[in-house]
């Protein structure tokens, strides 16, 4: 079996596609696929259309309900962990990468020449302004951080049992899935898609997820920033000293009687802005570690419900896909 594991955020217009597009999928390799939806806070109705259609979905499914929103990679993490597949895979919830990709992932984990299957985009369609920031980024990301990353970059994946169970017990948070993906190594195999426009809905990739991504990406998977950082502050003390050695030297001779303040100031807003640089630089590993060391879950998972089986009387974390309002909720 393969456990499909969809994050779900903001999706309630595209979710009617979604869940046929998965059903004629299922179609395909009748009693081999489960879907795992993760609600991963969603402000939207997203959780109540899941919640109504899938008792009557003829796929088997779960439904993973997260206590509040915790990125789209904790709530893959959660949907990994809690399926019962012989294999793995992650498809995002708004259809710009193509169903039928699970099946490629799937021919290739069973057949078992790879370990890992990593989908890569042999083409976009994406704005103009975001598919060139995406471009440069995975440029520079494969150049100095992960050197096996395809250059259109990584949204998708399929993996075995085993992939998946050394993957879960990594407890960092804050991380990009995908590069820990490569970071455990395995045997690896890339299959190209092109990754097609949104229909439904808005994006909820914000610029400053993006950003959040690109921080998270690159600081938890290489000391370059201070490694520059280090080289930097040598650069600037070698040239301190030297341009200190020039100005004594003129002083002694006579043919400068009065220092300039521009100069100054100069050198002075350099030095500040580097200086405040490196802390930054510092500071974000500081935090990363602080987070780690914490040892808080990636995620909470605050309910549970499948299409094999009903939850035990009593038991708070799987309960019937029927939830009473919140009102009642709150009052009981």
């Amino acid at each position: 079996m393969l456990s499909l594991v969809i994050p779900v955020y903001k999706n309630e217009a595209n979710l009617p596609r979604l869940l046929r597009e998965l059903e004629a999928l299922a179609a395909r390799v009748p009693d081999v696929l489960e879907v795992v939806f993760v609600v991963d806070g969603s402000p939207d109705a997203s959780l109540e259309i899941l919640r109504e259609r899938l008792p009557s979905w003829p796929v088997r499914s779960q439904l993973l309900e997260l206590s509040r929103n915790f990125g789209s990679f904790p709530a893959i993490s959660a949907g990994l962990r809690h399926g019962r597949g012989e294999y793995f895979a992650a498809l995002a919830a708004d259809l710009q990468e193509p169903p039928e990709l699970v099946l490629e992932f799937h021919k290739v984990l069973e057949s078992g020449s790879a370990d890992v299957v990593f989908g890569y985009r042999a083409s976009r369609s994406d704005e103009w302004s975001s598919q060139t920031a995406s471009e440069w980024f995975w440029r520079l990301y494969r150049r100095f951080v992960v050197k096996d990353m395809p250059r259109g970059g990584i949204d998708v994946f399929g993996c075995t049992r085993q992939v998946r169970d050394r993957l879960v017990e990594l407890k960092e948070v804050h991380t990009n899935l995908i590069a820990l993906l490569f970071w455990l190594g395995f045997r690896r195999a890339f299959v190209p898609y092109d990754r097609l426009a949104r229909q439904e809905g808005r994006s909820a990739w914000t610029t400053r997820k993006k950003l959040r991504y690109a921080v998270d990406s690159v600081f938890n998977f290489t000391d370059l920033p201070i490694k520059a950082l280090l080289l930097l502050g040598i650069v600037g003390t070698l040239a301190a000293v030297l341009g200190g050695a020039t100005v004594f030297a003129a002083w002694a001779m006579g043919k400068i009687p009065v220092l300039g303040y521009t100069p100054l100031m100069l050198v002075i807003s350099f030095f500040g802005g580097l200086t405040a640089l490196g802390l930054g630089i510092v500071g974000e590993y500081l935090w990363l570690s602080l987070q780690n060391a914490r040892g808080r879950p990636a995620f909470v998972v605050k309910s549970i419900w499948n299409s094999d089986s009903h939850p035990a009387a009593g038991d708070r974390e799987r309960h019937a896909l029927a939830a009473p309002p919140l009102a009642d909720r709150n009052s009981s």
